[in-house]
């Protein structure tokens, strides 16, 4: 594919910039837009001999705060080694003169990304199980890193975080305005009224959820991608969005992942269970924790639907997001109350 062919990616630009980062790589590269990303645009580049991913922000209107490709580089250089998996790094640029955004290279990891019911259904209820399961062991892994001892002391500030988690997000609905969505103002109104105590702090991922894992074909999970949102703070909003993804695909299905709907994934109460034996951490509070949950998503969606009214979206399947917002909504009011 020639560098005309896609959006946000120069390839003789980059062939030019290569060189002095992997002095092996070749300049004469092609190039593949990973299909399914909604958020920051990612790449397949290959010199004919060696493939890297490519990551840059999403072209056009972009968050304050978000698509952060520093922090998505930083964050997974210091997991390299833990028990965490991700993939290897090899360089970030900060120069716009070459792409027109910060972008990064990192390795390329065999792996499936599943997302669909349908294709863990195709594995059987007993590897489904297992996949599911080693999802909520990655996550409580991630949760008992000391940042201190992978050098991210400095990446958050995680005092006061879920009250600033409260404000950003409804910074960021306002940010994306097209429309009155009184439902976000309600849920806004009770997250703000009542925030608890925060857990002990830790490495927040800040969008965990099975179609941002890649796991090979013996269901082992071998890389934890799409870091762009991580920080310090309340490692329970993992957990809280990573379920919020669950019941969004269980109530609208296609628009979202629906996998937590295949035969033999862990109930939503295995999933809680299984976090709390092994993470130790406190889930009196969760029904607050998955009411925050649903207020991100809606403005994260909100962002991308904003984005594709004004035609600054690439690839398919963004017609129907502005419509998910409201089912999203609602489950969060419920959650809010009910616990």
């Amino acid at each position: 594919m020639s560098a005309a062919d896609l959006p946000g990616l120069d390839l003789g630009r980059l062939a030019g910039w290569l060189p002095g980062v992997l002095p092996d790589a070749g300049t004469d590269l092609t190039a593949e837009l990973i299909a399914g990303g909604k958020s920051n645009l990612t790449y397949t580049v290959t010199d004919g001999t060696t493939s890297w991913i490519l990551r840059r922000p999403p072209l056009g209107h972009v968050l304050a705060t978000a698509h952060d490709m520093g922090r998505e580089y930083r964050v997974m250089s210091a997991l390299q080694g833990t028990g965490v998996p991700v993939p290897r790094t090899y360089a970030f640029c900060d120069d716009t003169d070459v792409l027109g955004a910060p972008f990064y290279l990192m390795e390329r990891v065999a792996g499936t990304p599943y997302r669909r019911a349908s294709e863990l259904a195709a594995l059987g209820e007993e590897r489904t199980r297992t996949i599911s399961a080693q999802l909520v062991d990655a996550l409580a892994a991630l949760h008992a890193i000391d940042p201190a001892a992978v050098g991210l002391a400095d990446f958050g500030r995680p005092e006061g975080f879920l009250g600033r988690q409260v404000a950003l997000w409804r910074k960021q609905l306002a940010a994306s305005y097209t429309r009155d969505l009184p439902a976000a103002d309600e849920l806004h109104a009770l997250l703000a009224a009542d925030v608890p105590t925060e857990s002990a702090a830790g490495i927040v991922h800040g969008d965990f959820r099975l179609d941002n894992v890649l796991v090979d074909d013996s269901d082992r999970a071998t890389a934890v991608l799409d870091w762009e949102m991580a920080t310090l703070g309340d490692p329970l909003t993992d957990l809280a969005l990573m379920l919020t993804y669950h019941r969004l695909g269980a109530s609208i299905g296609e628009a979202v992942t629906d996998a937590s709907l295949a035969p033999g994934f862990l109930s939503e109460e295995e999933i809680v269970a299984r976090y709390a034996a092994g993470s130790g951490r406190d889930l009196s509070r969760f029904g607050w924790y998955l009411g925050l949950a649903a207020f991100k998503l809606a403005a994260i969606l909100e962002g991308i639907h904003y984005r594709h009214l004004a035609g600054q979206t690439v690839g398919e399947g963004f017609a129907d997001i502005g419509d998910t917002i409201h089912p999203l909504l609602d489950a969060g009011l419920t959650a809010i109350k009910e616990k």
